[in-house]
C-alpha cells in the first residue's frame, strides 16, 4: 500500500493535489451589498430613461450619432465627393455648387442644429450630476455624523477607563457636526477675497 503524503508534503507541493479547489472565502455581506448597489444604480438609469421626453430620447440618439466615427465617415465620404464634383474630377457629373455656396450654406445649418441637441444632451447630463452630487453630499454628512457620534462614543469611554492620549485638545472639535453651510460661505468668502488679501487658514466650522 502507498504512503500516504503528511501535510507538510502537501503544503510543500499545492500544485500536486489532484482533488477540487474551492475559492477563498469571501467578506460576510460585501458582496450582497456589490449586487444590491449596481442593481439599484442599473434599475435607476432605466428608470430615468423611461421617464425622458421624446425631445430628449432624440437629442440623445443625434448627439451619440454624432459622436461616432461613423458619422465621421459619412461626412468624409459625401463633402468628398461634393468637392472633388464640383472642381470637376469626376467624369460624367456636372458641377452643381461650383462655388461651394450651397456647402457652406448647408454645414453652417448642420452645425446650428447639432449644437443645439448637444446643449440638450448637456443640461440633461448636468441634471443627473448635480442629483449626484447631491446624493454625494448626503452619504458625506451622514458619514461625518457618524463618524462624530462614535468619536463621542470612544471619548466617554476613554474618560471612563482613565485613559489620556494627545489628541485630547482637539475631542471638543471634533465631537462637534460639520456646518455644511458655514463651510461654503467660508469658500465663497475666500475665492472672493483677492490673492493679497487671503488670510490664514481657518479652522473647520462645526456645529
Amino acid at each position: 500500500m502507498a504512503a500516504r503524503p503528511s501535510d507538510g508534503d502537501a503544503r510543500a507541493d499545492p500544485g500536486a493535489a489532484t482533488g477540487p479547489t474551492y475559492p477563498p472565502p469571501q467578506p460576510p455581506g460585501l458582496s450582497p451589498v456589490l449586487e444590491r448597489n449596481i442593481r439599484a444604480l442599473q434599475e435607476r438609469r432605466r428608470r430615468e430613461g423611461t421617464e425622458a421626453t421624446a425631445e430628449e430620447r432624440v437629442a440623445e440618439a443625434v448627439t451619440r450619432f454624432t459622436g461616432s466615427m461613423r458619422f465621421v465617415y459619412l461626412h468624409l465620404a459625401l463633402f468628398g465627393f461634393w468637392i472633388a464634383a464640383n472642381l470637376g474630377w469626376v467624369p460624367g457629373v456636372p458641377r452643381w455648387d461650383p462655388s461651394f455656396v450651397v456647402l457652406a450654406m448647408m454645414a453652417s445649418v448642420e452645425a446650428i442644429f447639432l449644437s443645439t441637441f448637444v446643449l440638450i444632451s448637456q443640461n440633461r447630463m448636468a441634471a443627473a450630476a448635480d442629483k449626484r452630487a447631491d446624493l454625494d453630499l448626503q452619504v458625506g454628512l451622514l458619514a461625518e455624523h457618524e463618524v462624530t457620534k462614535l468619536v463621542t462614543l470612544v471619548s466617554g469611554i476613554a474618560d471612563r477607563l482613565g485613559v489620556k492620549t494627545v489628541a485630547d485638545t482637539e475631542l471638543h472639535e471634533i465631537e462637534q457636526d460639520v456646518a455644511p453651510e458655514a463651510v461654503l460661505d467660508e469658500i465663497e468668502a475666500t475665492e472672493n477675497r483677492e490673492p493679497g488679501n487671503i488670510e490664514a487658514h481657518q479652522p473647520l466650522h462645526r456645529r
